[in-house]
């Protein structure tokens, strides 16, 4: 594996996903099937045999010499959320591919198939429900889910799955399309998506589980609009001062469990006013906003949960509004395989690195393949700036350092 044909698959992908501002590789759609294809011919430029699967994923292979066994599976995610950046979920498909180009080269012959699954629609922005093209596998895309619009053209995700390929009616029908069982396990390279390699100076980690999530893509606290110097206090039902107070009471009580030594995360990314009705002298009527709750622990989730629904019920009664929730959406936390973790720990020790296993705040798709059964590792990169952002900044050095350690797990684990 070289660095220089590292760089040039990233910069074919960059100029193929440039929006302007960042890279925008939309699940389902045109932009990440341009991905798939420069994948797919560098995959068959390096001598793998390459395929779709039925929710329209690209697998490349390299062939064991006993094909029947279960086959040692890597890869990670093509799309982005808009304006996003080059390399999350792109750096663990091209590591999985240069490494099995890598082996393919070297002439190693493989026990059981190596395959590399370049996976579609990972992210959560354009139909609100994360991981579709590994859920597809698995049989988990339920019909509420395939029904979800996509935030940006209101296409229904059954629609743009059938114009790419993907044969819907098996994937409505929860057909497994990919039997858990014929995998032997599950690895994925991705960049870190937030600050702690940087901070510890450490170019790669062992990543030791998955937190999951319960969204809302829309709550709408509904109050009664009027004029902003008419309606006294006592007479008003403003739903901006609503979602404020609610939002500061669950920061409250995100705090209060942190202290008791719970794993949270909350966020509301969305937030706003209806732009064409509201004004500086009116009282809001309208304002809607998104919820993520994440954690490693499902039953911190719930708990967290029923506060806020508590939360809505009391403001609610006391301010005169009403909180109407869009559908419930759920990810489960995954845990990664203990003799797996044990087994990319060692790598790091033999290349003489410092090792400090950490869990990921941020889904994968490796999640999906855990919770399925599938025993499962992941190999963290450092990444300057964050993520889900144009500044993503991956040294192609420490890229190098984790595809390298990606590659020798897997000629080790298919030998």
């Amino acid at each position: 594996m070289n660095a220089h044909q590292a760089t040039r698959i990233f910069e074919a992908l960059r100029a193929s996903g440039f929006d302007g501002v960042g890279i925008t590789r939309g699940c389902y759609a045109d932009s990440e099937s341009r991905a798939l294809d420069i994948v797919e011919a560098e995959a068959r430029a390096l001598g793998l045999a390459t395929e779709r699967d039925a929710a329209a994923n690209l697998w490349a292979i390299l062939p064991g010499a006993e094909p029947d066994r279960p086959f040692v599976a890597c890869g990670s995610h093509m799309d982005t959320v808009p304006q996003g950046g080059n390399f999350d979920g792109a750096a663990g498909v091209v590591a999985g591919l240069l490494a099995l180009g890598s082996l393919q080269a070297e002439g190693f012959r493989p026990r059981q198939s190596i395959c590399m699954l370049a996976l579609r629609g990972e992210e959560s922005a354009f139909f609100g429900r994360a991981y579709l093209g590994s859920s597809a596998l698995f049989g988990e895309l339920t019909l509420q889910d395939l029904a979800q619009a996509n935030a940006h053209n209101g296409h229904p995700l059954i629609e743009c799955m059938r114009a790419v390929g993907a044969d819907v009616e098996r994937i409505a029908r929860g057909e497994k399309l990919l039997d858990p069982a014929a995998l032997a396990c599950w690895l994925e390279l991705h960049i870190e998506q937030g600050p702690l390699l940087t901070a510890r100076q450490l170019p790669v980690a062992i990543v030791t589980g998955i937190r999951g999530n319960i969204r809302h893509r829309a709550v709408e606290c509904v109050g009664e609009a009027g004029h902003s110097g008419a309606v006294p206090r006592w007479l008003r039902h403003d739903s901006v001062f609503a979602v404020a107070e609610l939002l500061t009471r669950l920061d409250r009580h995100w705090a209060r469990l942190l202290e008791e030594g719970h794993d949270l995360v909350v966020t509301s990314g969305i937030l706003g006013t209806n732009p064409h009705e509201h004004a500086l002298a009116r009282i809001p009527g309208r304002v809607n906003f998104s919820l993520d709750i994440r954690s490693q622990s499902r039953e911190t989730m719930e708990m967290f949960y029923e506060l806020f629904a508590s939360e809505c019920r009391a403001i609610a009664s006391e301010r005169g509004v009403e909180f109407r929730r869009d559908c419930r959406l759920e990810t489960a936390p995954a845990q990664m395989d203990e003799r797996l973790v044990t087994f990319l720990r060692s790598k790091l020790w033999v290349a003489g690195l410092n090792d400090e296993p950490m869990p990921s705040g941020a889904g994968h798709d490796a999640a999906v393949f855990a919770n399925a059964g599938v025993p499962t590792g992941m190999i963290f990169v450092r990444n300057a700036h964050g993520s889900h952002n144009p500044d993503e900044a991956m040294d192609i050095a420490d890229f190098m350092i984790g595809a390298e350690i990606l590659k020798r797990t897997l000629q080790d684990l298919a030998a």
